[in-house]
């Protein structure tokens, strides 16, 4: 049985785009998410991912189930912090925050989540975090207290990307934040797809099918779609 990291390097091989939805469970009810899977399985979406810059509830599990009970797609988490880990996804993005300097999110919150994850079955994959500068400031910026790149630095970004392919991590993601005014520019994503050899993860201001396609056209082996299906759960039809 392949993991979901063999999936996804598969995926990859074949040219086969994958299209993840990112649902924040800080905008989520146990009884809402139950009618959103109607049009998630309605969607091309190959995967979920559960998270957020932050998170004050206490119904990550019981949301998860309920999500794994409607839908038979892969569930990862996207944790802000190690108390939004739940055992029952199927995996998580280690993430470690690459274009910032804060040591919290460079190794201090995944030291903290080794105990955590050591009592689970997760599949832990190892996930460099790229944040982009999008026009205004996002959650990810003001919760890390870090600043994104520059979305002018092309090569630089690139150069982080490889750096984080050197130090292990699996996946690269490329992200202009939730609710970004400005997407993650193509010629970016371009450079870094050209730059790297591992799967390339693209998110943020993408708010059309066009902008997904364009993604995929440049590089990106998964386009995420948070904000846009949260205010249009029709976005697909």
């Amino acid at each position: 049985m392949k993991t979901l990291y063999q999936e996804i390097l598969t995926a990859k091989i074949k040219r086969q785009p994958l299209l993840a939805i990112l649902l924040d469970p800080d905008k989520l009810s146990v009884a809402s998410v139950g009618d959103l899977t109607d049009k998630i399985n309605q969607s091309p979406a190959t995967h979920l991912l559960v998270g957020g810059s932050s998170f004050n509830g206490n119904h990550l599990d019981e949301l998860i189930k309920v999500l794994k009970s409607g839908t038979n797609l892969p569930i990862l988490l996207f944790p802000g912090n190690p108390s939004q880990i739940s055992s029952e996804a199927h995996g998580i993005l280690f993430l470690q925050l690459l274009s910032g300097r804060n040591p919290e999110y460079l190794i201090e919150h995944q030291i903290n989540a080794v105990p955590v994850l050591e009592n689970t079955s997760l599949e832990v994959l190892s996930t460099g975090y790229i944040l982009i500068e999008s026009g205004h400031e996002t959650a990810v910026e003001r919760v890390s207290q870090t600043k994104p790149i520059d979305r002018n630095q092309m090569d630089y970004v690139a150069q982080t990307a490889k750096a984080g392919e050197f130090i292990g991590n699996k996946l690269i993601y490329l992200e202009a934040g939730s609710g970004a005014q400005q997407a993650v520019p193509l010629a970016m994503i371009s450079a870094v797809a050209e730059r790297i050899t591992i799967p390339l993860i693209v998110g943020g201001g993408i708010r059309s099918r066009e902008a997904i396609t364009a993604a995929y056209d440049v590089g990106a082996d998964m386009v995420v779609i948070g904000t846009a299906f949260e205010n249009d759960p029709t976005f697909f039809d």
